[in-house]
């Protein structure tokens, strides 16, 4: 009897100690992940996903070019960290689809941030493409559902007063700093 006892209870022991639970980072962004928020979270969820932040959401009504509800995020210290886009408007039930990395302490595995350089962009993804608008480029990287804006006066004098010149990678100084740091969810 004694012998079957120690060994259940040498069994326990091994399989406790081999289910070290692994902690996840709250600022990790991967793919379908930032922290512990995920592309399946429901908009109803995000209570328990940021039970000790804030949540402030933001309607529509006023706002001139706002068509969605933002849910902005806040540390209880009043630090923002993100603002999130349902898919739905005013349906609980909605899953996110666009979520701005505000607070740099939100990361890539390659330390990727809101605080980054064009460099980093570069030295550690591809481009998928790069996009004229008015007054930034926009550049995205599909491997990590990314798109990040860089302000045009960060760029050559001939790309701020046109959209129709195409942008390179090679036209974009290594020094320009992020001005948006998106993650798109749109396709699941």
């Amino acid at each position: 009897m004694t012998k079957i006892f120690l060994k259940i209870l040498l069994v326990v022991l091994i399989i406790t100690s081999c289910k070290k639970e692994q902690q996840q980072n709250p600022f990790e962004i991967a793919t379908n992940r930032i922290g512990l928020l995920t592309n399946e979270i429901q908009v109803k969820e995000l209570d328990s996903v940021f039970a000790n932040d804030s949540i402030a959401k933001r309607t529509a009504g006023d706002q001139y070019l706002n068509s969605t509800n933002e849910i902005e995020i806040f540390e209880k210290g009043g630090t923002k960290l993100l603002v999130l886009e349902p898919k739905e408007e005013a349906n609980l039930s909605s899953t996110i689809e666009n979520i701005q990395i505000i607070d740099p302490r939100y990361k890539t595995v390659s330390g990727l941030s809101s605080h980054s350089t064009f460099k980093d962009i570069n030295d550690n993804y591809t481009i998928s493409k790069i996009n004229n608008t008015l007054s930034t480029a926009v550049i995205f990287v599909d491997s990590i559902q990314a798109y990040f804006t860089i302000d045009k006066k960060e760029l050559p004098q001939k790309f701020r007063q046109s959209t129709d010149i195409e942008i390179q990678t090679t036209d974009i100084p290594e020094s320009a700093k992020i001005k948006h740091f998106w993650i798109s969810w749109d396709v699941n």
